[in-house]
C-alpha cells in the first residue's frame, strides 16, 4: 500500500509541473490584424499591394510589379507628370493637379476646371486604379469618350462608373447612383465601398463589348454593350437625351471633374 502511495503522488506532481502550450485563438499569440493595417502601411509609406498578381509583394507607388509588366500593363501616371493626359477639347486643366504622387483634383484651385481624359483611345482594355473621394463628394471614370462636333461633355458620350461618398452624398439615397455602379443604368451587386477619404481599387474590364466592374476585390457589375438590351436600358434612363451616348466602341478613358475633390493613383492600364 505504501507503493502504491508513492506511485499516486509521483504521478500527480509530475502533471501538475506539466508546462502547457496552448496558444489560444484570442490570446496574445493571435496575429493582431487591426494593430498593422496594410492599407496603412501602404499610404504613408508610398507603397501598394499589386491587385492584379494576387500576391503580397510590396511595389512603390505609381509603379507595376514584375508579373504586370510581364501580363502587358503600361502605367497611365507615374506621380510625376500629366503627359498622357488632357483636357475634353482643351489643354489639361489647371484644377489637376499632382500632390504627393497622386493625381488630384483640386476644387479650390486657380484656374479652369473640367473633366481629365488619355490623350489615347481605347477598346478592348483592362483599366484599374485606386481612388478616394472627399466629405460628400462625387466624382467618376469614363471611357468610350469621344470629342465630337456639337458635344461638349464627357457624359455625353462615354458611359461612367460611378464615385461616390455614399452616406453623405443625395445621389447615395438614389438606386444605380452610388459607388461602383454603372451610373443610372446599374447597381452593384453588393455595397463594398469604403468611407470618404479611404482608398478604394476598382477594375473596369472590356473585352468586345463585354464589361465587368470589379471594386475592392468583388466583381459588383457585368453587362454587356451594343445589343438590343443595352439600347433599351439607355432609353429607359436619363440618357436618352444624348443620342451619341454609349454608341462608341472605343474612346478615351476620362476623370470627372463634378467640383469635389478627389485623389487618383496607381493608374494602369492593360490592353486586351
Amino acid at each position: 500500500m505504501k507503493h502504491i502511495c508513492l506511485l499516486v503522488f509521483c504521478v500527480l506532481l509530475a502533471f501538475s509541473c506539466k508546462h502547457k502550450h496552448d496558444h489560444p485563438h484570442d490570446g496574445e499569440h493571435v496575429h493582431n490584424h487591426d494593430g498593422h493595417n496594410h492599407d496603412e502601411h501602404n499610404h504613408e509609406a508610398g507603397h501598394s499591394h499589386s491587385h492584379d498578381t494576387g500576391d503580397m509583394n510590396l511595389v512603390p507607388v505609381n509603379t507595376l510589379s514584375k508579373e504586370e509588366q510581364a501580363a502587358g500593363w503600361t502605367m497611365l501616371f507615374d506621380g510625376k507628370s500629366l503627359e498622357q493626359w488632357q483636357g475634353y477639347k482643351s489643354a489639361t486643366p489647371s484644377k489637376w493637379v499632382i500632390e504627393d504622387n497622386t493625381l488630384v483634383f483640386d476644387s479650390d484651385g486657380d484656374g479652369k476646371g473640367g473633366d481629365i481624359m488619355t490623350k489615347k483611345q481605347y477598346k478592348d482594355f483592362e483599366l484599374a486604379l485606386d481612388w478616394k473621394i472627399s466629405k460628400c463628394g462625387n466624382s467618376g471614370i469614363f471611357w468610350n469618350v469621344l470629342e465630337l462636333e456639337g458635344v461638349d461633355r464627357t457624359f455625353k458620350t462615354g458611359p461612367e462608373m460611378q464615385i461616390l461618398d455614399n452616406p453623405c452624398h443625395p445621389d447615395g439615397k438614389i438606386v444605380k447612383h452610388r459607388a461602383g455602379d454603372l451610373y443610372d443604368l446599374i447597381e452593384t451587386s453588393v455595397v463594398n465601398v469604403k468611407p470618404a477619404m479611404e482608398w478604394n481599387s476598382i477594375t473596369i474590364k472590356s473585352k468586345n463589348g463585354k464589361y465587368e466592374f470589379h471594386q475592392n476585390g468583388t466583381k459588383v457589375v457585368e453587362f454587356e454593350m451594343h445589343t438590343p438590351e443595352w439600347k433599351k436600358m439607355v432609353t429607359e434612363s436619363k440618357f436618352v437625351e444624348y443620342p451619341e451616348f454609349g454608341v462608341a466602341k472605343q474612346g478615351h478613358i476620362a476623370l470627372q471633374d463634378h467640383g469635389d475633390p478627389v485623389w487618383f493613383r496607381n493608374i494602369r492600364i492593360r490592353e486586351i
